[in-house]
């Protein structure tokens, strides 16, 4: 069963910036992170969730909700299987529960998520 662990949340400044991890372990034998597309999401009280990043595999092409565009870069790091969310230039707009989703095949495994609060 892979597990994934968001980090890095917390409050920050509108304009600031913050950097979520997503670490993965857990792998079947024969599976590796390589194999898995990374979505991040997040949803705010009383909206619905939104599919903020996508990370592929192979090739590692990104989508991003337009909301994020140009502010948000998501990147993977396999030789640690940890996906990341770099957010800059925060709104208000932007806080929420934020959490990765980890996909292969008919495999998908979420985390718990970490907050982000964007507040002055």
């Amino acid at each position: 069963q892979v597990q994934l662990v968001e980090s890095g949340g917390g409050l920050v400044q509108p304009g600031g910036s913050l950097r979520l991890s997503c670490a993965a372990s857990g792998f079947a034998s024969g599976q590796t992170f390589s194999m898995y597309w990374i979505n991040w999401y997040r949803q705010a009280p009383g909206k619905e969730r939104e599919l903020v990043a996508t990370i592929t595999s192979p090739f590692d092409l990104t989508t991003y909700a337009d909301s994020v565009k140009g502010r948000f870069v998501i990147s993977r790091d396999n030789a640690k299987d940890t996906a990341y969310l770099q957010m800059n230039s925060l709104k208000p707009d932007d806080t929420a529960l934020y959490w990765c989703n980890a996909v292969t095949g008919r495999l998908s495994y979420y985390g718990q998520g970490t907050q982000v609060t964007v507040s002055s």
